[in-house]
């Protein structure tokens, strides 16, 4: 099982970087700058119009208090650096979760929007580097998509306001609407947000409306991990697209959390639904190769795989990150990438 939030975010890592193998989506603590660009145009790192301060953030460590618009932003985690950028923020500094690979195409949109050629970065392969953020003064420190709070906050709050989630199990139940509401509100952009959120909903709301076939159609999203195959789509894991497109969890998500999510050999029945995606972020190196779970007698005994209900998602794109992980940047791109494969499946071809 995966029962330490250092094991979950190593998986987080792992799946947005498999090309490489490549660990850190999330942040733990130390680390280096991997440089950026020093021509970042100030207004691209200014919060917007709209808000009233002084704002009060309360978290599952404390409350803090943020007197006026915050102008300098610092993120600790990829996700949170999708919010901002998703704002039209850029972060004065942030993890390096690339690891010198190609950004995701979701994301390099979004740096080519804003005219932005690299950000400012530190090395968080040993953890959140803490001088270097302070280094940075930033006005404000967004980790509402880390699950490193716990050691981090007490360490980050004397630096800046930290915004982050008011209850520690929303580190795995937020969607990603709830964390951008809540950095949206300390940043003063709650009506950007909103149209972050409804742009995004209109793409995947005219995916749904050209397939109408989606509605109703249960799904089971799993990953191969080197330890086990993991059901991803557990209950109260953020659904990102797929409820939107008119898909819902099998009655086995209930059975299932963050802390509970690995799945037997024995059980692999439990997997089955109208659709199901596996991606292999580890390739033959997860606990079984790709030929190994599809030639599993059992396996291949489900309905979905029998009736070629049954899709591999690519894991070199950031697709199988972004599905496990829905954040405010990725959504459309997701649903543009997701639904030929959920066509694919549903059709059975």
């Amino acid at each position: 099982m995966l029962t330490h939030p250092a094991v979950r975010a190593r998986t987080r890592g792992a799946l947005a970087l498999t090309a490489a193998l490549t660990l850190g989506l999330l942040t733990a603590c130390g680390g280096g700058d991997s440089g950026g660009d020093d021509d970042t145009p100030a207004k691209d790192t200014r919060a917007g119009k709209g808000g009233a301060y002084p704002v009060e953030l309360s978290s599952a460590w404390g409350s803090t208090e943020v007197k006026k618009k915050p102008v300098r932003v610092a993120t600790v985690s990829d996700g949170d650096t999708a919010i901002a950028l998703a704002l039209g923020l850029v972060p004065v500094i942030s993890p390096d979760a690339e690891d010198g690979a190609k950004p995701a195409a979701h994301k390099q949109r979004a740096l080519d929007k804003l005219g932005v050629k690299k950000l400012k970065t530190y090395d968080d392969t040993d953890g959140t580097a803490y001088e270097q953020i302070a280094a940075e003064a930033p006005d404000i420190i967004l980790g509402v998509n880390t699950w490193e709070m716990d050691k981090d906050y007490d360490k980050l709050a004397p630096i800046a306001p930290v915004v982050t989630y008011t209850d520690k199990k929303q580190a795995d139940t937020m969607t990603w609407e709830e964390r951008l509401r809540t950095a949206a509100k300390a940043l003063g952009m709650t009506a950007e947000a909103e149209q972050v959120v409804k742009a995004d909903a209109k793409v995947t709301a005219d995916a749904a409306a050209a397939h109408p076939e989606f509605k109703g159609k249960t799904y089971t999203y799993t990953v191969v991990h080197p330890e086990q195959i993991s059901f991803m789509s557990y209950a109260e894991q953020d659904p990102g697209v797929f409820e939107q497109l008119g898909f819902t969890k099998t009655d086995k998500a209930k059975d299932y959390g963050p802390d509970k999510n690995g799945v037997s050999l024995e059980n692999l029945d439990q997997l089955d639904a109208d659709v199901l995606l596996v991606t292999y972020p580890f390739g033959d190196r997860g606990v079984l190769s790709p030929k190994e779970l599809e030639g599993n007698k059992l396996f291949r005994s489900l309905k979905a795989v029998k009736g070629k209900h049954f899709v591999v998602v690519p894991s070199d794109n950031n697709l199988a990150s972004a599905i496990a992980y829905p954040d405010a940047l990725s959504a459309s791109w997701v649903t543009e990438q997701l639904t030929p494969l959920l066509v694919k499946a549903v059709a059975g071809k």
